[in-house]
């Protein structure tokens, strides 16, 4: 499991006072007000900043830091990713699962005796839909929905699908 999740990324510099804009990567934009601290991570260095302000505009955050306060300092850290510690991450109801946990594990249907793993989620008006890699090479694409997905064992690192018919044509 990963330790760090991915709540946004950077995506220009707002204003002169080192203020930035983000692309929420989080289902809840919302949560960045209840935020103190959040890890930048450029690739090249890793930083722990204080969240000194918040605002929203169109689906954007605007962040302010406290330790940046000027654009010559901030416009390095564009197409950064901002993160979060598991224990700030938020609370997921039953059957909601991270992203960043359901990549890789093993996908199983024992029907059609098929086996993969997930490569990516797709994240859609309606619900959400799994990239499967089969083993025999196609790909599947798998609607995120109680009707196809059995269960979840992140600890095990396993998926239990039912395909529907059609998914596979």
């Amino acid at each position: 499991m990963e330790d760090l999740l991915k709540v946004g990324i950077i995506s220009s510099t707002h204003g002169i006072r080192g203020e930035v804009k983000v692309f929420p990567t989080t289902d809840d934009p919302q949560r960045f007000k209840k935020l103190k601290n959040i890890l930048l991570d450029s690739g090249k260095e890793k930083r722990n900043l204080k969240i000194q302000s918040v605002k929203f505009f169109k689906q954007l955050v605007i962040l302010k830091f406290e330790e940046i306060d000027d654009i010559n300092d901030v416009e390095k850290y564009k197409g950064s990713g901002l993160y979060v510690t598991r224990d700030q991450a938020v609370k997921l109801k039953k059957d909601e699962y991270f992203i960043a946990d359901l990549i890789g594990l093993t996908v199983i249907a024992e029907e059609e005796k098929l086996e993969g793993t997930l490569k990516d989620v797709m994240e859609t008006g309606a619900n959400d839909v799994y990239v499967i890699e089969l083993t025999d090479g196609r790909e599947l694409l798998l609607p995120a929905i109680k009707e196809c997905v059995l269960s979840v064992d992140i600890e095990k690192g396993e998926m239990q699908i039912r395909l529907l018919d059609g998914l596979l044509d």
